[in-house]
């Protein structure tokens, strides 16, 4: 089935009576954009959901008014902020934060991609890349889904099926023989090997697998099960990922397959030693904030579709499987309204329930926006945020780190142009000295070299204000943002001229604003590089 029909099959059909309406089109929303790349028009949301234009313009509000999405031009474009959903799951799950270290020293040792993936109904989805900056390099992402029969992961997690999960993995290679529904693989070809239930088998008895160029000519996987140490389940697959002029897959069994199981080996004592996580602080105060903005907003505002999207929330590290009174007390929703989001989201697969009375979140939590943001780079992050600066200020802004194998220099990553005939033109790459610029200032302030007095300031007051130092008639105001250990990594600035604006009015009339845009920028760091890697440039 094509992934961008109306509505996927399992929204159209079997509807509990108690699903949440607005709940499933918001998702069905967030999926189709996720799917293509994190940016549609609104024309173009509602001809792939199926859903009534004024409908598409409600639900996007809505998702804008919680950070989810923002409108850029006549676009819809998906927002770090969403990651907090994928983010949610991957805390609850714990394999990441326990085994990431593990697969990226892995990476670092054979110079070849490692992946994490989990089982995903019949398909496995990542949890973890570590990739290698080469030309030639593996494009997935964390979140993306693979169908399992054309994957390493695949027949290690089929081995233990049962034939229900086997009779649903047929159903879905007859209905979708071409794997519409797997966005982020080519299309199948017609000549594949059609062997995957030998593969289980052979999976079976030798406890790993290999992909011998089933996902595209030319690459080659080896992957070996991790299990749970208390009952053997199969928690995840460790694959190392190479192509055909580096190895071949016969080469990966040979050279690499020794070493990847030493290093699963590892990954199991780290989960029999983990230590049971501490519970940490449920967001708070979510549900009177949906009241809030439908009183500020209006019939513009959705607000089951609100309420329903901060029960995702409520999962997290130490709080992977939740009761419905669970769900309701971190919410602050009344509980009726918890019990229709989760029965909701269990119909939609995203929550599963357990014996027990709890739920817990399924891998396609990470459907809902992460694959396309889980690369953003640090200056990709930035750029709306400078933009709406200079509109708000009619000042260019810039975006910069200290420069690579120096601190004697900035490089800008980023920057927004203001429209006068007298601005400042910033390029991309080019590289001033560090001393005499605001930006250098900040971020030299928060080394941990000996600062001089004027440094100590900078550090202290929080800001730097340079004065026609670097060249005259130039005169700019920058502050740090910093990282989720405090460290400054970047620094944003604004620059103008002596006769627009006195050093008071930098100071009084800039500063704020520039603070609450660094801010911004820093929130959407600490969301995306929870679990995944942000590049500074």
């Amino acid at each position: 089935m094509p992934a961008n029909t109306a509505l996927d099959a399992e929204v159209r059909a079997g509807v509990p009576a108690e699903a949440v309406a607005p709940l499933i089109r918001g998702i069905a929303v967030l999926r189709r954009l996720t799917e293509a790349g994190g940016t549609l028009s609104p024309s173009a949301l509602e001809r792939a959901t199926g859903l009534a234009r004024s409908t598409v313009d409600r639900i996007t509000a809505t998702l804008a008014r919680m950070g989810y999405v923002r409108h850029d031009g006549r676009d819809i474009v998906l927002t770090p902020r969403v990651m907090e959903l994928g983010n949610a799951y991957l805390a609850a799950l714990r394999l990441p934060a326990l085994l990431d270290a593990r697969a990226d020293a892995l990476a670092d040792e054979l110079d070849e991609s490692v992946s994490l993936a989990v089982a995903d109904l019949d398909g496995i989805r990542f949890i973890h890349q570590a990739t290698r900056r080469r030309a030639m390099s593996v494009s997935f992402r964390i979140g993306d889904l693979l169908p399992a029969e054309r994957t390493a992961p695949g027949p290690l997690f089929a081995a233990g099926w049962t034939e229900a999960d086997r009779q649903r993995w047929r159903a879905r290679r007859a209905e979708d023989p071409g794997d519409a529904s797997f966005p982020a693989v080519p299309p199948r070809s017609a000549s594949a090997p059609d062997d995957f239930e030998r593969r289980v088998e052979q999976a079976r008895r030798d406890g790993w697998a290999l992909d011998d160029q089933l996902i595209e000519p030319g690459l080659v996987a080896v992957s070996v099960p991790v299990r749970e140490p208390d009952t053997g389940r199969v928690v995840c697959a460790v694959s190392v990922v190479s192509h055909t002029s580096r190895h071949s897959a016969a080469g990966l069994r040979t050279s690499l397959l020794p070493r990847l199981r030493t290093a699963v080996a590892a990954m199991e004592a780290d989960l029999r030693e983990a230590a049971r996580p501490q519970p940490g602080p449920p967001p708070s105060g979510l549900a009177t904030w949906t009241t809030a903005s439908k009183h500020e907003l209006g019939r513009e505002f959705v607000e089951s579709l609100a309420r329903g999207l901060t029960v995702l929330t409520a999962f997290g590290e130490g709080r992977s499987a939740l009761t419905l009174t669970d769900v309701a007390r971190a919410t602050g929703l009344a509980r009726a309204t918890a019990r229709r989001a989760l029965i909701t989201y269990e119909h939609l697969g995203l929550v599963a329930a357990g014996p027990d009375r709890t739920f817990t979140l399924t891998p396609r939590v990470l459907d809902l926006g992460f694959p396309p943001l889980s690369r953003s780079t640090l200056p990709r992050l930035a750029e709306p945020h400078l933009r709406a600066l200079t509109d708000r200020l009619h000042e260019p802004t810039a975006l910069a780190v200290l420069a690579p194998g120096t601190e004697a220099e900035i490089q800008y990553t980023a920057g927004a142009g203001a429209s006068r005939v007298l601005t400042v033109d910033i390029t991309v790459g080019a590289r001033l000295p560090a001393a005499s610029t605001s930006l250098g200032r900040v971020l030299l302030a928060d080394t941990d070299e000996p600062l001089s007095p004027a440094l100590t300031k900078v550090r202290a007051q929080g800001y730097a204000l340079v004065d026609e130092e670097l060249e005259s008639g130039l005169r700019s105001i920058a502050v740090p943002v910093r990282d989720r250990t405090g460290r400054a990594v970047t620094a944003v600035s604004v620059a103008t001229h002596p006769a627009r604006r006195t050093l008071e009015d930098c100071v009084h009339d800039l500063l704020p604003a520039l603070r609450a845009t660094a801010d911004h920028i820093q929130t959407d760091l600490h969301t995306a590089s929870r679990f995944t890697r942000v590049p500074p440039a």
